[in-house]
C-alpha cells in the first residue's frame, strides 16, 4: 500500500500546481507557485553555491532550478501522501505547510497583491480534497497492492481505485499545461517586438574590418549572434513587457522628474555601437562574454534632460521584475557610449536580452550597469541606496578586469607534434587590449599575433603559432592593457568584483 499511498500524494500535488498554474493566468505576475518558489530560491541562494551553478551550468541555471523544484516537490508529495490515514491527515498538514510557504513567497514578490495569494489558496484547496478523497476511497474499498496470482474479486477494487487515480492525474497535468500556455499567451509581446521598426541611427556604427578576425577557426565572431549571446539574470521567467506599456521614470536628485513612453524615444537622437558585455559570473576562461551591435539613446542626454542636482553620485535602474543595479553616475556621463539600447545586431532587442529597452554600459560588469526590461532610473548617492547584488555582498564597484581567454586548442585535445594555433580573445574594456602572451609549460612568456583592434570597448582576438613538441603540455595566456597593467596571476574567484588569473589548458602532443 505505501507505493500507491505515495501516487496519492504525487496526484494530489500534481493537482495543487496544476490547478495554481491556472488560477494564475488572470492574476499574473510569479503569483504560481513554482514560479514563486523559484523566484524566492534565486533571491536568497548563497554566493558560492550560485556562482557554483552558473560556472557549471552557464545560461541553462534556470532549467536546472526547475529540475530540482520539481524532483523536491514529487519528494513532498510522496513523503505527504505516505504520511496520510483517514483518521490521521499528517500529509494534509504538510500541504497546508507547502500552501503558507507559497503564499509567503507569492506575496512578497515585487508588485504583489493581496490577489498573488490566490493561485496557491486555491490549488492547496484542491489538492487537499483530491487526497482526501483518494484516500477515503482507497481505505473504504481495501485497496491493496495485490499481486497477478491474487483472485479476481481482490484485484478488482485496485483496478477501480487505478482508474481514479489516473483520471484525476490527468486532470491535473492539464489544468497545469493549459495554464502555462494561456499564461504564454497572455503575456507573449512577440507580436508587439515583431512590429518595431528601429530608428536609423544618427550616429551609426564604425564598419566592423575583417581584419578585426582571427585567421584561424576557433575563437567566436567578432560579433556575436543574438542566438549565442549570454544570458545571466535573476529572472526565472522572462519577463513580457510591451512597448505600448513601458515607461521609463527617471526622478530623484533630479530638477524635474520625467517619464518617457516609448514612443517619445523616437524624438530623441539614436546611437548605434559596439560593445562588448561581460558578466561579473563570469570564470577566468569562461563564456560569459560577448560582443553586439547596440542601438540606443545616450544616459547621458536623458539625465541632461531631468538635469542632475549637486551631490548626486549613482543611478540605481530597476527592471519591470525589480532587479536593480547601482551605476556610477560618471560611468553614466563621463563620454563613454554609456546608453539605453532598444536594439541588439541590428533588431529589436530579443525578449530575454531586455525587450523593450535595457541599459548597457562599457566598462563595468553587468551586475552594476545592464539592467534588462528597464523601467526606472533615480538618480541617488551610493550612501542611500543599494543595488540587488551589493545588498547581497558584492563589490560597489567593479570595473571589468583585464582578461584572455584560450579558445583553441580545446583542453586535453590530442594534436599532432608540429605547427599548432593557439587563439582566443582578450579584453579590458575602456582601456583595451594591447598585447598578449603565452606561456607552454613553465617557460618563457611568448607574444601572439594580435588582430586588429575596433575599440577599447571591445574584445580582441589573437593567435600564438606553436611549434608543439611531443608529450603533455599546459599553455597559459595573459593580457596587457594599454595602461600597462599585465593580467594578474592571483587566481580568486568570481565574488565579489569578478574573477582573475592565467586561463590554463592542458593538451597531449603525439
Amino acid at each position: 500500500m505505501a507505493g500507491l499511498r505515495m501516487a496519492m500524494g504525487i496526484v494530489s500535488a500534481g493537482t495543487i500546481l496544476g490547478v495554481a498554474e491556472l488560477v494564475s493566468v488572470p492574476v499574473g505576475g510569479s503569483s504560481a507557485p513554482l514560479d514563486a518558489f523559484g523566484s524566492a530560491v534565486v533571491d536568497n541562494t548563497p554566493q558560492d553555491l550560485r556562482e557554483w551553478v552558473i560556472g557549471t551550468f552557464g545560461t541553462n541555471d534556470k532549467l536546472l532550478l526547475f529540475a530540482v523544484m520539481i524532483a523536491v516537490a514529487v519528494g513532498v508529495a510522496a513523503a505527504a501522501g505516505a504520511l496520510e490515514r483517514r483518521s490521521r491527515p499528517l500529509g494534509s498538514a504538510l500541504f497546508v505547510v507547502f500552501g503558507v510557504a507559497g503564499v509567503l513567497a507569492a506575496c512578497t514578490r515585487a508588485h504583489a497583491t493581496w490577489t498573488s495569494a490566490l493561485p496557491t489558496l486555491i490549488g492547496c484547496v484542491c489538492g487537499l480534497v483530491a487526497l482526501r478523497f483518494l484516500v477515503r476511497r482507497a481505505e473504504s474499498e481495501a485497496v491493496t497492492e495485490t499481486d497477478s496470482a491474487a483472485p479476481e474479486s481482490a484485484r478488482i477494487p485496485r483496478r477501480r481505485f487505478l482508474g481514479g487515480l489516473v483520471a484525476v492525474g490527468t486532470l491535473a497535468v492539464a489544468t497545469g499545461a493549459a495554464g502555462r500556455l494561456l499564461a504564454a499567451r497572455a503575456r507573449d509581446v512577440s507580436g508587439n517586438r515583431a512590429a518595431v521598426r528601429l530608428p536609423v541611427p544618427a550616429e551609426p556604427a564604425a564598419p566592423v574590418p575583417a581584419a578585426v578576425e582571427a585567421v584561424v577557426p576557433g575563437p567566436p565572431p567578432f560579433v556575436t549572434p543574438n542566438s549565442a549571446f549570454y544570458r545571466v539574470d535573476t529572472a526565472l521567467t522572462v519577463p513580457q513587457l510591451s512597448t505600448d506599456d513601458w515607461r521609463l521614470r527617471i526622478h530623484g536628485m533630479v530638477d524635474r522628474e520625467i517619464t518617457l513612453t516609448y514612443a517619445d524615444l523616437a524624438a530623441r537622437r539614436p546611437i548605434e555601437r559596439v560593445l562588448t558585455m561581460t558578466c561579473v559570473s563570469n570564470p577566468v576562461g569562461g563564456n560569459l562574454i560577448g560582443t553586439a551591435r547596440w542601438l540606443g539613446y545616450r544616459v547621458a542626454d536623458l539625465l541632461a534632460e531631468a538635469g542632475v542636482r549637486p551631490g548626486a553620485d549613482m543611478v540605481l535602474s530597476t527592471s519591470i521584475d525589480d532587479f536593480t543595479a547601482g551605476t556610477p553616475l560618471s560611468a553614466l556621463t563621463d563620454g563613454r557610449d554609456a546608453m539605453l539600447a532598444i536594439g541588439m545586431n541590428g533588431e529589436p532587442l530579443p525578449i530575454p536580452h531586455g525587450f523593450p529597452a535595457r541599459l548597457v554600459v562599457p566598462g563595468l560588469y553587468g551586475y552594476l550597469s545592464a539592467t534588462k526590461w528597464v523601467i526606472d532610473l533615480e538618480v541617488t548617492r551610493f550612501d542611500r541606496a543599494r543595488g540587488y547584488w551589493v545588498r547581497r555582498g558584492w563589490a560597489v564597484t567593479a570595473p571589468i578586469k583585464t582578461e584572455a581567454r584560450i579558445d583553441t586548442p580545446k583542453s586535453a585535445a590530442a594534436l599532432a607534434a608540429g605547427p599548432v594555433a593557439v587563439a582566443g580573445i582578450a579584453w579590458a574594456q575602456r582601456r583595451g587590449v594591447t598585447a598578449v602572451e603565452i606561456q607552454i609549460d613553465d617557460g618563457d612568456w611568448k607574444p601572439a599575433q594580435l588582430s586588429q583592434e575596433y575599440s577599447i570597448d571591445t574584445w580582441r582576438q589573437w593567435v600564438y603559432r606553436w611549434d608543439a613538441t611531443p608529450g603533455k603540455h599546459t599553455i597559459r595566456a595573459r593580457a596587457t592593457d594599454a595602461t600597462g597593467a599585465v593580467q594578474t596571476a592571483e587566481t580568486r574567484d568570481t565574488v565579489p568584483d569578478g574573477a582573475s588569473g592565467y586561463p590554463s589548458i592542458s593538451v597531449r602532443v603525439g
